[in-house]
């Protein structure tokens, strides 16, 4: 599940590898997934990461099938894979102290845009879709879905979608700033890997630091958050990276940043 790229090692390719079921989650998929991400977030040579679907699915969310046994085993405990799997999923995605990319190959559905929107950039290819699906089976948002739409296209949208369950493509995720890219299928891949090739190269330390200042600012009162900002520069003013980057800029040279 877990790859380097061949041109840059200190990126990190995690795929979810069910291509067959457009890589519907079983438990088996996402304790290995969560175990995957875990990996590289505490890996320090890994610098960037990005997720990707194989096959022509990013990841169609829960598989029903599977489901079904659960509620059929026992109604009660059939939802303990939110608390188990999905939260920490998403969490270690959004708190990872390094950039992740997510690489939309194809269908983004469910969990899966949950998946998805808790990654800091996304590229998506052409023929991409993107659902929430939840109000179709009688379900309420997870995988974080209530902030993530609502932080990424303000309430009214967000409930929209939720509500609907309507589809929207590629053009209409580019329009909306969901994605950052769109590309042909083929090229979604090596897109990601480009970008996260980049952010490898740069300062992984404050890339950390904007991450957290993101999240407290999406919630938090101006005064949280300027002293929230405040702390973090105090931490990366005796950094490596801001020494060099200094230094450099000086000097009139590019910098060579560490990530320390």
């Amino acid at each position: 599940m877990v790859t380097a790229d061949e041109k840059d090692p200190a990126v990190a390719i995690v795929t979810l590898n069910r291509p067959a079921k457009r890589n519907a989650l079983t438990i088996e998929l996402k304790e290995a997934l969560l175990a995957a991400l875990e990996g590289v977030a505490t890996d320090a040579g890994v610098r960037a990461v990005v997720l990707a679907g194989s096959g022509k699915s990013f990841c169609v969310g829960q598989d029903l099938g599977e489901h079904v046994q659960a509620l059929e085993a026992d109604a009660s405990t059939s939802f303990d894979t939110v608390g188990r799997h999905y939260n920490p999923i998403v969490a270690t995605i959004a708190t990872m102290p390094k950039p992740v990319i997510a690489a939309i190959n194809g269908g983004a559905v469910g969990a899966g845009l949950g998946f998805a929107l808790a990654c800091d950039l996304r590229v998506a290819a052409e023929t991409a879709t993107f659902a929430t699906a939840f109000a179709a089976i009688g379900l309420t948002a997870d995988s974080g879905l209530s902030a993530s739409l609502v932080h990424s296209l303000g309430a009214a949208r967000a409930t929209e979608l939720l509500l609907l369950g309507e589809s929207f493509d590629a053009t209409q995720a580019l329009a909306s700033g969901l994605v950052r890219a769109v590309v042909p299928a083929e090229q979604v891949l090596d897109t990601a890997l480009e970008l996260a090739r980049r952010l490898a190269a740069g300062p992984t330390l404050a890339y950390a630091e904007i991450k957290k200042a993101v999240a407290i600012g999406a919630v938090s009162p101006l005064d949280t958050v300027l002293e929230a900002e405040g702390a973090a520069q105090a931490r990366l003013g005796v950094t490596t990276d801001h020494k060099e980057a200094v230094e450099a800029f000086l000097a009139k040279r590019r910098p060579t940043f560490e990530g320390r």
